[in-house]
């Protein structure tokens, strides 16, 4: 069952014009679910008009800092974000499922190694907490961020990457890219393109130096950074990415098969393992995923954006073939292990086995 606690907003602080920091306590009785990694997310819903809406936003606080908090920017035409922009005040419930992501790599205190972060706008969300948890936790660590904004006023938590500087003298450092306004250094003035990458690791940042880089931001970007990086020499195992929008599969779209695979009949039978039960379901061939079929089924499984980015829907084909249209979220070992996007797989076998325990 996709278990849902109540959560109550102790702080909001409207950070920029269309964000704001929600800090949010769990009962006492629940507080052991909400222990975090940084980097992870937190799924929030909430009825509008009698339909239940589900929206995934990043963890900003550090993992040494007691509370937990989450960053909200309004999204044009957003349902949630705008809903949570001008009406969350302290006092306020709202249900959470447990942190979840794998946006993130290991600690450990004894290392020393230098993380490079690119993000844009809202994409620093996560990749604080990760500045934070990382300073505080590995003392012989640096990071670098490069963050992308239109303008001075867009920068989300502005004031407290300054403090961090200060903090962490010598250990941390933020290159500011702005679209709209015009900076001293021509490279800090623009979008953030191969070319400027360049100029980047040529003037200000060792690439031989970096040890892991974290990208979020919309799936351009990614896709530029991350293309930029291989070139420098950088391996897809030191890259970790998050992204906050899409448009087109930025992974392979390749089916997941087991031996048992079913030649293609009329309809398709599936069972769905789930909490230690598993429930048979007739599915239409008709293009229906397999979350949509099972929660059509009234079966409670796991789901935050519906469209391959955030992984909350994950579940591993045991027996049968399947196919995801998107995926934004698994790595690729992932899927040769048999996991899957629930909400962008489609049964391809007239029998499908799925279990979201493993």
């Amino acid at each position: 069952m996709a278990r849902f606690f109540p959560l109550t907003v102790t702080d909001v602080v409207h950070d920029t014009r269309d964000a704001v920091v929600v800090t949010l306590k769990p009962r006492d009785e629940d507080r052991e679910h909400f222990n975090f990694i940084q980097g992870q997310y937190l799924t929030l819903r909430r009825e509008f008009d009698g339909e239940e809406v589900r929206r995934s936003y990043s963890i900003c606080s550090g993992v040494d800092e007691g509370v937990i908090r989450v960053g909200i920017k309004r999204v044009k035409d957003g349902l949630f974000s705008s809903w949570a922009n001008d009406n969350l005040v302290p006092g306020t419930e709202i249900d959470a499922m447990p942190p979840m992501g794998r946006f993130y790599t290991p600690l450990d205190p004894e290392a020393e190694k230098h993380y490079l972060g690119f993000a844009a706008g809202s994409g620093i969300t996560p990749i604080l907490s990760i500045i934070k948890s990382t300073l505080s936790r590995e003392p012989k660590s640096k990071f670098t961020l490069v963050y992308a904004n239109r303008q001075i006023s867009s920068i989300m938590f502005r004031e407290e990457l300054e403090d961090l500087k200060n903090l962490y003298l010598g250990r941390f450092s933020v290159i500011h890219i702005l679209k709209a306004d015009a900076q001293e250094i021509d490279l800090f003035t623009g979008r953030i393109d191969e070319e400027k990458i360049r100029a980047l690791f040529a003037n200000w940042v060792d690439p031989k130096s970096v040890d892991t880089v974290f990208i979020c931001g919309p799936e351009e970007l990614m896709l530029t950074i991350s293309a930029s990086l291989r070139d420098h020499g950088f391996e897809d195992s030191q890259i970790k990415f998050e992204l906050f929008a899409a448009s087109q599969p930025t992974r392979r779209r390749a089916p997941v098969t087991t031996e048992s695979a079913a030649p293609m009949g009329e309809t398709i039978s599936a069972v769905i393992k789930l909490d230690g039960a598993s429930r048979t379901i007739e599915i239409a061939r008709d293009g229906r995923t397999i979350l949509d079929a099972a929660l059509e089924a009234n079966i409670d499984a796991p789901y935050s954006c519906k469209a391959g980015i955030c992984s909350t829907c994950r579940c591993k084909v045991l027996e049968g073939e399947v196919d995801m249209a998107v995926n934004h979220a698994l790595e690729d070992y992932e899927v040769r292990a048999g996991y899957v996007l629930s909400c962008q797989a489609q049964p391809l076998s007239d029998r499908v086995v799925v279990s979201f325990d493993e």
